[in-house]
């Protein structure tokens, strides 16, 4: 339940630095001395090698073509927009940045109707009216099996509105301030958290609170995860920005990037080859101009397929 084969990514059109994110992702920084243009045309090919690594292992990619117009810088980040879950609902989420709220297609909806059984949407958008942010799976790290959510909150991610979710969807909220190197609120949960089927990758150091930090090892303890724990300078190089996924026969992979993956200590890459083949992805431009790594491109589907 925890890990799915299909996923959905969107290729982008106008990738780049996107200005009205950059107050609150620490992650994201401007390439000197390269064009606009220079920087798509490397995302892009970032993204393509990245499709085809999967496709390659056997997982079930669904590939969405941004559109045009409007721009849209981080379209390639389609985990903080929706949720694909197994009950056959959607879920759609307020963003904190009104450019990335243009991310939100009702034809990439209609799309997945097309292959998947979508029963219901489940639309949260309307709390952006009221500054009320809940960015998907970037705010939030599920825990399917044991109907659990982790979440660092931040301008991104409302404890009211976690709760709503919370209560719609049937999980328990394990919450939590999270912090980066400058001491500011870590912007979204997945790149200090990742739990597999049978481990989590986490950057502990980065919950100050010692009670919140002892509970959240073990929470992730007690539901049988073998904790892995980083550093603040390997979360800094995405190490905590990863995802298991497995293929059509079964076999599990940790995608991350090339960064992540140079990142670690030998005894961290042992502990997760116990559970899943490592996957390193080289995404240096994604993840220097856009803030975000290997989990932050992928939307899960748990949808049932149509028959």
């Amino acid at each position: 339940m925890q890990t799915t084969s299909s996923i959905l990514m969107v290729r982008p059109v106008s990738f780049g630095f996107n200005t009205e994110t950059a107050a609150t992702n620490a992650f994201q920084n401007k390439f000197p001395l390269q064009t606009a243009a220079e920087i798509s045309k490397k995302a892009i090919a970032e993204f393509d090698y990245y499709v085809a690594l999967l496709r390659g292992k056997g997982i079930d990619v669904l590939v969405i073509d941004d559109t045009e117009a409007p721009a849209k810088p981080d379209a390639i980040f389609p985990n903080n927009w929706i949720t694909l879950h197994r009950n056959g609902t959607v879920a759609l989420y307020p963003m904190h940045a009104p450019n990335r709220r243009q991310e939100r297609r009702a034809d990439i909806v209609e799309t997945l109707r097309g292959k998947y059984q979508v029963k219901k949407v489940v639309d949260f958008s309307q709390y952006e009216e009221k500054e009320k942010f809940l960015e998907g799976s970037g705010s939030m790290i599920l825990d399917h099996e044991n109907r659990m959510v982790f979440a660092c909150l931040s301008p991104r991610t409302d404890a009211d509105l976690l709760e709503e979710f919370c209560q719609h969807f049937g999980y328990q909220p394990i919450v939590f301030h999270a912090y980066d190197h400058k001491g500011s609120l870590i912007f979204h949960t997945n790149v200090m958290l990742s739990i597999g089927h049978r481990f989590a990758i986490l950057c502990a150091a980065s919950i100050h609170d010692e009670q919140d930090r002892q509970f959240v090892i073990s929470t992730l303890v007690r539901t049988n995860h073998e904790v892995i724990e980083i550093t603040e300078k390997q979360m800094h190089q995405y190490a905590g920005n990863m995802l298991e996924l497995k293929n059509k026969e079964g076999k599990n992979f940790l995608v991350m990037s090339e960064q992540a993956y140079k990142s670690l200590e030998p005894r961290q890459v042992q502990s997760i080859q116990k559970y899943a083949e490592i996957l390193p992805v080289p995404l240096a431009t994604i993840e220097h101009v856009g803030g975000g790594s290997a989990r932050c491109m992928i939307a899960e589907i748990f949808l049932p397929e149509k028959n």
